[in-house]
């Protein structure tokens, strides 16, 4: 049985779960809507304020699908209710940060800053130069702005320079040492 497809999903005051035709979900809450296409072979029952998720078979893709629809079902929730958040760091001298309008501009050592508009449903704070914050409803797309961010410089083992989400450790590594 699987221990994270079982557990129903509560929801909380404010937030409108539909479930249409061919399981498409539509979660509405106090910070937007979500909404997404689930396998049709699973069951997802709507009763009073929770959410369960059932699967017709023990077979290998019912297994799987059934874990990963209940935590998507769940981030939805989540999502319109908190919104998701990753904070990435800027660590290396003169490498800095600024928001203008829906752009972010960052300087990270090239011959040009580099410059990359907000997409649809994401915002991008800079609390100060070496900080940076996307929040979004849609975890998924948070994660992948976030990673296409940090893409442009990854943090390298030598000096520890580069964008790196906060609180990750950067294995460093020791320096050339010379001939003996």
């Amino acid at each position: 049985m699987s221990r994270i497809g079982v557990k129903p999903i509560t929801v909380p005051a404010g937030v409108e779960v539909t479930i249409a035709e061919g399981n498409l979900v539509t979660v509405k809450g106090p910070k937007g809507t979500l909404s997404k296409k689930f396998d049709a072979s699973l069951t997802i029952k709507k009763e009073e304020n929770t959410i369960t998720v059932e699967r017709p078979t023990n077979n290998k893709q019912h297994r799987s699908l059934h874990g990963l629809t209940r935590t998507l079902l769940d981030n939805m929730v989540i999502g319109v209710t908190n919104g998701f958040e990753k904070k990435l760091e800027l660590v290396g001298v003169g490498y800095r940060a600024q928001k203008q309008g829906k752009k972010l501009i960052m300087s990270l050592g090239f011959s040009h800053p580099v410059e990359m508009e907000d997409p649809e449903g994401i915002t991008v704070e800079a609390p100060n130069q070496t900080e940076l914050i996307v929040k979004g409803i849609d975890k998924q797309l948070v994660g992948n702005y976030a990673a296409k961010i940090r893409d442009w410089r990854k943090p390298e083992p030598y000096k520890g320079k580069g964008i790196r989400y906060a609180g990750e450790v950067v294995r460093r590594k020791e320096g050339k040492t010379g001939k003996k």
